[in-house]
């Protein structure tokens, strides 16, 4: 029994009342992936629309006004969420342009040094035995932006390799973060494996030789209390979908200096100070990397789904996902011809749990789930080289949230016996 009411919570979500397949009730465990909108969210983007939408931060209008300062209060309740100040939150269409806001900082500090080497800040300048450190569970996200940031300037890649119950193995860590190291990149919990990484200790260790540490928060933010100041990051990301927000909205928040520093990725209108033909001057950050019409109805939206969250309390929501994520491997444990793909146990792990099973694709597993009405992710789950690591050309990942219990994983585990019976596996 959790502390959750997922009864009362499943009801705020229409679309889990709806039936697929032919009248199956709709079990959703891909949340991974994205997760599903309560009405209240549903209702803040529609209001919006309806009653301020306007262009932001330019017009003296009245529905100009209200539009700027419902933009500017969801920046302050979305910062606040993760214990940060509304001034060092910068809004992206998703975690992926984050990220990549991140390397493009790099890859254009080190184009502008060629020519105005004096005008960038020098930590941002990449050249070939520069260094950059990823960890081989990360999504592609978070991986093939480091891998052009390197093409570009001829810095080398290295990563931080896995163990084989799906944890890093940080046993040469001085050895990969070293004196040529300027930027470690890595995921705080694993799409994939579930695994939740010592961010603090990665991050101190890349402060310790001068480099600037960044931080993937999609599946963490979600799903747990995280203050970014207490991870010693520079730059933590995120996105809006997968925490009961709209598509179209990511977060990317940087300590002040850094960002005061970093040079931007996009540009044109809102981002700029002053222009004139020869050249331009940026506006201070946030305004400096949101180039363009911003994403006010998603950052208003998203803001009714952090309260949402809020009202539920994180550490209410990372004890329910807990319980879910013990129930879940425990049960994959004792099922024969199931292997889990990463933690086997609920210790450092969150609620997201692969796994493959014996004889079949995980297509084939995804398929008879389906028929029953659970809605589960297969593929590798832009984690290419983790499926590689161990092994797998793919994995069935579940991936509950605050609206599941632990009827809906017994409905994924009587379909996964089903899979194995109707294949004749079993």
């Amino acid at each position: 029994m959790t502390a959750l009411d997922v009864a009362a919570i499943k009801a705020d979500f229409p679309i889990l009342s709806t039936t697929v397949r032919g009248g199956q009730p709709l079990v959703y465990l891909d949340s991974g992936a994205t997760s599903q909108k309560p009405k209240s969210v549903l209702d803040a983007e529609r209001d919006y629309y309806e009653q301020h939408n306007a262009a932001v931060h330019r017009g003296a209008h009245a529905l100009a006004e209200l539009a700027t300062e419902d933009f500017e209060d969801a920046r302050k309740v979305i910062a606040g969420f993760v214990g940060a100040r509304a001034k060092d939150l910068v809004f992206t269409k998703n975690a992926t342009e984050s990220l990549n806001l991140a390397a493009y900082a790099f890859s254009n500090a080190s184009a502008i040094a060629t020519h105005h080497s004096g005008a960038i800040d020098p930590r941002f300048i990449l050249k070939p035995g520069d260094s950059i450190v990823i960890t081989e569970m990360e999504h592609h996200a978070n991986l093939i932006p480091w891998q052009e940031v390197c093409r570009k300037t001829g810095a080398s890649l290295r990563w931080i390799s896995l163990t084989e119950d799906g944890r890093l193995d940080l046993s040469n860590l001085d050895e990969l973060i070293d004196s040529t190291t300027k930027v470690v990149s890595i995921v705080h919990q694993s799409n994939i494996l579930g695994t939740i990484n010592p961010v603090q200790l990665i991050m101190d260790r890349t402060h310790a030789v001068g480099a600037v540490g960044i931080v993937d928060g999609c599946q963490s933010v979600p799903h747990m209390p995280v203050n970014v100041h207490e991870l010693h990051a520079d730059l933590f990301a995120w996105s809006g979908h997968k925490m009961l927000g709209p598509t179209g909205i990511g977060c990317l928040w940087g300590t002040e200096e850094i960002l005061e520093a970093m040079p931007p990725f996009l540009t044109g209108g809102s981002m700029i100070q002053m222009v004139e033909m020869e050249k331009s001057t940026f506006a201070p950050p946030p305004q400096k990397f949101e180039a363009g019409t911003p994403v006010v109805a998603q950052a208003v939206a998203l803001a009714a789904a952090v309260r949402y969250l809020e009202n539920l309390g994180m550490q209410e929501v990372a004890r329910h996902e807990h319980l879910l994520a013990e129930h879940t491997v425990n049960a994959l444990n004792a099922l024969d011809g199931v292997r889990i793909i990463g933690p086997t146990t609920s210790w450092e792990r969150g609620s997201a749990v692969s796994f493959v099973v014996d004889g079949l694709h995980p297509h084939d597993v995804g398929q008879v789930l389906d028929s029953r009405g659970v809605a589960v992710r297969v593929g590798h789950h832009c984690a290419w080289p983790t499926c590689r690591h161990f092994g797998v050309p793919s994995t069935t990942r579940i991936s509950p949230y605050i609206y599941n219990d632990i009827a809906d994983i017994d409905a994924a585990l009587e379909g996964i016996v089903a899979a194995q019976e109707f294949f004749g596996v079993k």
